[in-house]
């Protein structure tokens, strides 16, 4: 599947199988239970692990994703998502900068970009991206982060500065806020913390996906 084909899929429900300690289950474990529970996206998100590692679950989170249908991110490293046949990779302010990549990899690879404010989104408008992450939307406590919660207003507004780009909301969602955000006019939303850490992470990402659809569907 080319990367302009799978652009298509980049709304609804997005896992980002995360090594952080304090998760009891490896990245392969979330990523095995966001595609059994419908997740339309499952970013490896690997901030402790060696390459070799990385590289290891990214091989075993792919074949997951390819058996459930489901599209393949690698956060942050352009090289790992290319080793391991994934459908995109996801960049930070910090990475390397979209304009930066060989045509031959904006071929093969979905690239997505995070975002904080207005500002950030206006230049990623200029980049050559897919899509589109922004937040944090609400408070959160999966990652450390600089970025105060933007809010559903800012969020309306954000939307609107990615368009026609997709827009994938990020921070503190849970399954009681997840339809909020499409409401808002996100095309999907991310999750690390709600699936993670559910005792049930199959249930709890059955339970975000039936929010979602909900939310789509036209009133």
């Amino acid at each position: 599947m080319s990367a302009r084909a799978a652009v298509i899929r980049l709304g609804g429900l997005h896992v980002l199988a995360d090594d952080a300690p304090a998760w009891k289950r490896d990245p392969v474990e979330q990523a095995a239970a966001a595609c059994a529970g419908g997740a339309s996206v499952v970013q490896l998100r690997a901030k402790y692990a060696t390459d070799g590692e990385m590289l290891r679950w990214a091989e075993k989170v792919r074949r997951l994703c390819r058996d459930a249908g489901a599209l393949f991110v690698v956060n942050d490293r352009v090289d790992l998502a290319l080793a391991a046949g994934a459908d995109g990779v996801h960049l930070g302010q910090g990475d390397l900068p979209p304009s930066r990549l060989p045509e031959r990899v904006r071929s093969e690879l979905l690239v997505g970009r995070s975002t904080h404010d207005a500002e950030q989104l206006r230049a990623a408008a200029a980049e050559p991206v897919d899509y589109v992450a922004f937040g944090p939307i609400f408070g959160t406590r999966s990652k450390v982060t600089p970025h105060t919660p933007r809010g559903l207003a800012r969020l309306r507004d954000a939307t609107a500065l990615a368009a026609p780009r997709p827009l994938v909301a990020i921070g503190g969602v849970d399954v009681d806020n997840a339809a909020s955000l499409i409401q808002a006019g996100a095309a999907g939303v991310a999750v690390i913390s709600a699936v993670a850490a559910a005792c049930d992470p199959v249930a709890a990402t059955r339970a975000l996906v039936d929010a979602l659809t909900a939310a789509a569907e036209p009133r």
